[in-house]
């Protein structure tokens, strides 16, 4: 098992954001071991941070944006690649506006100052993720496969709509290969999609300074292209930056056909749902275990501290729902009387084979129960002794705004506003990308096993 890294100076690098046109300035700084990467907004009030986590992830037309409320860092990936392409694996990416410089429209330039900087070895381990089974998504034309390996690898195949420039690569992805094989690949794009996006207050930065035209047969760039194959190995240096958004090393070989920001990303959900899977079927759904005595054990607190986040295998020794009724994937925050939880929505949900084929849709009552879910996990929170059973008594004042769709991350949140006893009620919203897209005010009841 590898050390985890950090920078061992501030790195700094100045320009101008592709999508805004805004001069931005970046300095990314060492950040201590488990940190991960994020992104503060110096400019904003407070200097929030996002964490360069899939679940922040709110966009992916054309980039790849991470939101935490009305915060947003919209094109992510490049600097990500980079990071993770030379192994850094903590990181506090500062910024004082919306989105890092494009610069060339590759890694390039952020290698060569993380480079600068140097990296350092951190005492602590790195955790790494291998898949137990191949992981596969299949999304239009867009085919994505993992198989375990002992290092990451990808195979990619690229193309546009009408089957140009069709290019093939693969290879290892070692910090030396990494560098010299992906990382100076640009950022491309099809004349006649420049109209459009310009219209959609996109691209106000880009120029063939930092991006390469494609129109009809001809390559408009201010130099030659830099691999015979650039523009599938920009794919795949998109593709290092987004698979990042796991939080950990990934050790498998990953084929892609026609991959996408959206697809990447929606791919890191089912490896995250992987992830989460109980990796022992006895000990998932078996009782808690019992002390020399025969006794069951009673933990001092039923949740562990409210900084920890809780697994679904965690969850599943609190509630006695089990897949495909578990609405609750982990848990983000923990308070005195609030709740956060993330439900990850991906299209392998059983529902979507009969709720709206064609167009998936999470039914609105699973919302419900996710928020009824979190509300017991959150009272159990004062529940002293014993094994405790959440009962959902009612739901008021129901309203759902926005439909769900597979590769949404779900955040649950709800606070508790009346306790009589061993009923509590609550208030409950759920959010995708900052936005409401359901609340409700539900009613529970707390009752132990053997009642």
């Amino acid at each position: 098992m590898l050390n985890q890294q950090t920078i061992e100076r501030p790195a700094s690098f100045s320009g101008i954001g592709l999508h805004s046109g805004n001069r931005v300035n970046m300095t990314i700084l060492s950040a201590p071991a488990n940190t991960g990467v994020r992104f503060r907004r110096v400019d904003l009030d407070g200097k929030p941070e996002i964490e360069a986590r899939v679940e922040n992830v709110s966009e992916t037309n054309r980039s790849t944006t991470i939101s935490k409320g009305n915060v947003k860092v919209q094109t992510v990936e490049h600097v990500l690649a980079a990071l993770a392409g030379l192994g850094v694996h903590n990181a506090i990416v500062e910024l004082d506006a919306n989105e890092p410089p494009i610069a060339d429209g590759s890694s390039r330039e952020f290698c060569k100052i993380i480079r600068a900087a140097g990296i350092v070895a951190q005492p602590e381990k790195c955790e790494t993720f291998k898949p137990s089974e191949p992981i596969e998504l299949k999304s239009g034309e867009t085919v994505m496969t993992l198989f375990p390996a002992d290092d990451l690898k990808i195979t990619c195949t690229s193309a546009d709509k009408r089957g140009r420039f069709t290019q093939f690569y693969s290879t290892d992805i070692t910090p030396a290969k990494w560098e010299k094989e992906l990382s100076h690949a640009r950022t491309f794009g099809f004349y006649e999609e420049i109209e459009y996006l310009f219209k959609h207050s996109l691209i106000k930065g880009g120029s063939l300074e930092n991006a390469v035209v494609i129109r009809d047969d001809a390559v408009l760039t201010t130099e030659p292209l830099r691999y015979p194959e650039e523009f599938v190995r920009h794919k795949m240096l998109d593709i290092v930056g987004d698979i990042s958004l796991l939080g950990r090393p990934i050790q498998g070989h990953l084929i892609a056909v026609k991959p996408s920001h959206a697809a990447n990303c929606e791919f890191v959900r089912l490896i995250v749902a992987q992830m989460n899977k109980p990796l022992r079927a006895a000990q998932a759904f078996g009782p808690p275990p019992a002390d020399g005595n025969g006794e069951t054990k009673k933990e001092s607190s039923p949740l562990p501290p409210e900084k920890y986040v809780m697994g679904v295998e965690q969850i599943m020794q609190l509630l006695p729902h089990r897949y495909p009724m578990l609405m609750v994937d982990y848990i983000t925050k923990l308070e005195e009387t609030r709740i956060e939880a993330v439900k990850n929505v991906t299209i392998n949900e059983p529902y979507f084979q009969g709720h709206f084929p064609g167009h998936p849709i999470m039914p609105g009552v699973l919302q419900l129960e996710a928020m009824a879910q979190a509300a017991g996990l959150l009272m159990m929170k004062y529940a002293g002794t014993g094994r405790q059973l959440a009962y959902f008594m009612a739901a008021e004042d129901v309203k759902w705004r926005k439909p769900v769709l597979p590769g949404d991350v779900l955040v649950v949140e709800v606070e508790l506003k009346k306790t009589r006893g061993k009923i509590c009620k609550a208030q409950g919203t759920c959010k995708v990308g900052g936005e409401v897209v359901s609340e409700a005010e539900v009613t529970f009841m707390l009752r132990s096993e053997s009642e």
